[in-house]
Parts: C-alpha cells; sequence; structure tokens
C-alpha cells in the first residue's frame, strides 16, 4: 500500500487498489442510472450500458453541458430508441446553479450535440418527475443498489441531495466524470468542463459525498480511440457502430486541432465501466474542494478537511479500450 504526501503536509493520498490489467471484477446486474448531456462521447457512454451485460439501466437524467437541456433530453430518448432499451428520460437542471444561461459546446460536439448530424428526430417524451426527483426516488427505490453515474455538470446530483438529506446514503454508489485533480483541465488551464460548467453545485456534493468515485482527466486521456479504431467498430456493429464513427469524426478533428490528438478520450465510457470494473483503476484516497469564483474557477484540488472520494490516478487503458470495444461491437 503506497502512500505518498504532498509538500505541505495538509493531507494524505493512500492508494486503494491496485492495478491489475489483466483483471475485470465484474459486479452483477448493476442497477445504473446516467446522469447525461449527450454529446458524443455520451453517447459512446450509453451504448457501452446498453451493451454491458452486468448493468441494468434504468433510466437517464439529463441537464445542460455539451447541448441545452432539451435537446440533452431529445437525444438521450433518440439512443435509448436507436439501442431498444425501454427505459425512462428524466429532464433536469437547464443552467447553472444561480445562473440564467448557458452557451453549449457546440465547437466540440456540433450545433446538436452528435457532430455534423443535425436532423435529430424526436422520439417519445420526457419522464413525468423532473431529474432530482426521478433521483430521489429511484434511489429510495432501489435503496443501497442504485449507482449513478454523472457524465456531466453535477448540478442534478446537487439538487437531489438538497431535496433529500437521505439521498447520498441510499445511494449504493456516486461515479463522476469530471475534475484534473494531477493533471491541467480541458476547458482552463486549471479546470475540467464538467466541473467548471457548475463549480458550487461540484463543491457542494464533495462537500457530503456518498460513496464517490472520481474519474477525471489523470485517466481519461489514457484511453484515446483512434479513427481506425472507430473503423473497425463500425464493421462489427453496422447500425450503432457505424452511428458512432460517424458522430466522432467532427470529435476527432477537435481533438486534433485543439490537442494533437490522434484520438479521443472514452471519457464517460471510462466512467461507466469503472462503475463496475474498478480493478482496471488505481485510486488514491483524498477530500476534494472546487474553487467557485475568480480566474482557477472548477479547479478540483485534494484536501484534508472534507469527506474522501476515491480519485483515479490510473488505468489500464488498453483494458478499457478493448472492453469498450468488445462490448459495443455486440451491438447491431
Amino acid at each position: 500500500m503506497q502512500i505518498s504526501e504532498l509538500a505541505d503536509d495538509r493531507w494524505i493520498f493512500q492508494n486503494v487498489t491496485a492495478l491489475h490489467p489483466a483483471l475485470f471484477a465484474v459486479s452483477g446486474d448493476m442497477k445504473l442510472i446516467i446522469d447525461t448531456d449527450p454529446g458524443i462521447d455520451d453517447a459512446m457512454a450509453i451504448a457501452y450500458a446498453a451493451a454491458a451485460p452486468e448493468i441494468d439501466l434504468i433510466g437517464l437524467t439529463t441537464v445542460f453541458g455539451n447541448t441545452h437541456v432539451h435537446q440533452s433530453s431529445r437525444n438521450a430518448r433518440f439512443l435509448l430508441h436507436k439501442l431498444g432499451l425501454d427505459a425512462p428520460v428524466a429532464e433536469g437542471a437547464a443552467f447553472a446553479t444561480g445562473e440564467t444561461s448557458h452557451a453549449p459546446s457546440e465547437h466540440v460536439h456540433g450545433p446538436e450535440g452528435f457532430g455534423d448530424i443535425t436532423d435529430v428526430p424526436q422520439i417519445g417524451s420526457n419522464h413525468s418527475l423532473p431529474a432530482a426527483e426521478f433521483l430521489v426516488e429511484m434511489a429510495r427505490v432501489h435503496k443501497n443498489e442504485l449507482v449513478v453515474c454523472a457524465v456531466g455538470p453535477l448540478t442534478n446530483i446537487a439538487d437531489a441531495m438538497r431535496l433529500d438529506s437521505d439521498f447520498a446514503r441510499n445511494l449504493k454508489r456516486l461515479v463522476i466524470m469530471g475534475g484534473a485533480v494531477f493533471c491541467p483541465g480541458n476547458i482552463t488551464e486549471h479546470a475540467e468542463a464538467n466541473i467548471y460548467h457548475d463549480a458550487k453545485a461540484a463543491d457542494e456534493v464533495f462537500a457530503a459525498p456518498p460513496d464517490t468515485v472520481l474519474v477525471g482527466l489523470d485517466v481519461t486521456l489514457k484511453t484515446l480511440y483512434e479513427t481506425a479504431d472507430f473503423e473497425a467498430l463500425a464493421i462489427r456493429s453496422p447500425d450503432m457502430g457505424a452511428f458512432l464513427r460517424d458522430i466522432s469524426r467532427f470529435y476527432l478533428k477537435f481533438y486534433k486541432e485543439i490537442g494533437g490528438l490522434e484520438g479521443c478520450g472514452l471519457h464517460d465510457s471510462t466512467a461507466v465501466i469503472a462503475c463496475t470494473h474498478e480493478p482496471m483503476f488505481d485510486m488514491v484516497e483524498t477530500g476534494l474542494q472546487v474553487t467557485v469564483e475568480g480566474p482557477e474557477i472548477g479547479a478540483t484540488r485534494p484536501v484534508s478537511t472534507r469527506p474522501i472520494v476515491r480519485v483515479c490516478r490510473d488505468v489500464d487503458g488498453a483494458g478499457v479500450v478493448n472492453l469498450f470495444t468488445e462490448r459495443v461491437a455486440s451491438l447491431p
């Protein structure tokens, strides 16, 4: 068990699980809700969850972020229909805590969230409950069984915690795609996009978290999915795989132009994989605090005064890529 300290000696990281590249510890029939803002990498994560035999995807909750929230909900319903899943979509927050507007990440995900594909049909309707209420209700119904994987801004999660003081205790686990604890951010030098877009909500969640795993840029940029991977996936999965290939072209172009990378990180898919395959990750325990204002807004830093979060520090990147491919390739 490794232990390392910061120079100011205010807190201690503790390695809580060793990295085992070949070990896939799978928990069966995990009840999962993905809190999402689809989004190209969100679509990939939802497809993975649909294909994973150990996951029982009982719903999606939507939030602003990559898109406006009404686009997130439409895209989520479309994806579930395309995947043949009968699961509800509960629409959530349209804006960050205390805000009244939002500018989506069109330059990353395209004007409708699916890259160059702009004609996304409206299929079905949203659940009658808003996202926070749906999360609270599902956590009660599936007490100590429900895992929530949040792959967008944490506004819905903070709203659910405010709505019901037992929400966090009722969850089995909260897995968050967000943060850049040990590496630079991607939206600013200091911040990762999901945390940045509602820093206040993120800080509120980290102030009183349930059993929480943070899957941030520290590991997701070690899971690059390249053009050749998408092409191979499309051959094996001519419907869903081809759709992911088509929407990814816009995304890959962004990564190439901005970061000089030949692939895109499996950001949200890596978080979903962390829900069921923890031994693929090397984690450290620490409290977290988010800067909520000023030039470093969204910075996610370790502190000793907060409850413990398990922060992913390393990952079997090749294993994640292979697992994603094998599962999604099983789809039509």
